[in-house]
């Protein structure tokens, strides 16, 4: 089963799907080691990787690959964060084009317009393109993919950029008369009551994904509860990894020696398993002639 099929399976079973973001292959192989059912491709997180903006300065090519090598070392679905689809409605006719070609699962695209700024960027750029157009960025997505379970998630930009709930539902509506898979849900709020307020006013016509990354204290359970189907943990990971880094080369400034560090990372051998330098050492000696 490919990864578009085996996440379309996950939308149809009971309860809430969790993924995990990642910006690398080494991050998607730890997500799925902790057993979560998806891997983000996380635009925050990839261009972070970069040490750049999340505002549209990586180029596609650069996404593309990140999620690509992220599929390849795992073998639960990965969704990736496609930004407004960098670019017109032609633009995501090639962004569907490789990135399903590449495995990936699914692709989400927000109704920005071109350049955007993080949603969640104090004070950033939050310029919501026409309805129409998104719409037309949706019916170019779906009529180009090659397999059925491929799918579109279409991100609704209209609580982050404080146009409220009309608009936010005008436009999920919208959305999925253009062909959508499903609705993701933003807000900035410090609180889940905007998200929860959305999702009781709007219809479930098509499933709802959410990222509580401002609204943390809301439980599994209760997003079960209001029917969400995906939840995105969207950028956990790398501020983990960035403050576990920081500390232990603090640390090492500090002490001017390794040991006091030691139990705080994990062992050279762990890294040589994530790696698979196990299972390359075994091909070696089942195949190299010496």
């Amino acid at each position: 089963m490919n990864k578009s099929a085996q996440l379309k399976r996950l939308f149809e079973r009971p309860g809430v799907i969790r993924i995990v973001a990642a910006h690398n292959a080494l991050g998607a192989k730890l997500v799925e080691r902790a057993g979560f059912e998806g891997v983000w491709a996380s635009g925050l997180e990839i261009s972070a990787s970069y040490a750049l903006p999340d505002a549209n300065i990586v180029s596609m090519s650069q996404y593309l690959e990140a999620a690509r090598q992220m599929s390849e070392a795992t073998s639960i679905p990965v969704v990736s964060d496609c930004d407004t689809g960098y670019g017109n409605a032609n633009n995501v006719i090639y962004m569907v084009k490789m990135f399903e070609a590449a495995g990936i699962a699914a692709v989400c695209i927000e109704d920005k317009k071109f350049p955007k700024d993080n949603s969640l960027l104090e004070g950033g750029r939050q310029h919501l393109a026409p309805i129409e157009e998104f719409q037309g960025k949706i019916r170019a997505a779906k009529d180009n993919q090659k397999s059925e379970d491929f799918m579109v998630i279409a991100r609704v930009e209209a609580l982050i950029a404080g146009w409220g709930q009309d608009e936010a539902l005008k436009r999920a509506n919208a959305y999925v008369d253009a062909g959508a898979d499903a609705i993701f849900i933003h807000s900035k709020k410090k609180t889940p009551d905007e998200i929860v307020e959305f999702i009781k006013r709007f219809d479930q016509r098509k499933p709802i994904v959410v990222v509580p990354t401002n609204y943390p204290m809301i439980t599994l359970t209760e997003l079960e509860e209001l029917k969400v189907k995906m939840v995105i943990y969207a950028n956990h990971g790398l501020r983990a990894a960035v403050k576990a880094m920081e500390e232990v080369f603090e640390e090492i400034k500090r002490a001017g020696r390794l040991d006091t560090i030691e139990d705080r990372i994990v062992s050279v051998n762990h890294i040589f398993e994530l790696q698979g330098t196990l299972d390359m050492k075994k091909n070696e000696g089942k195949y190299l002639p010496f």
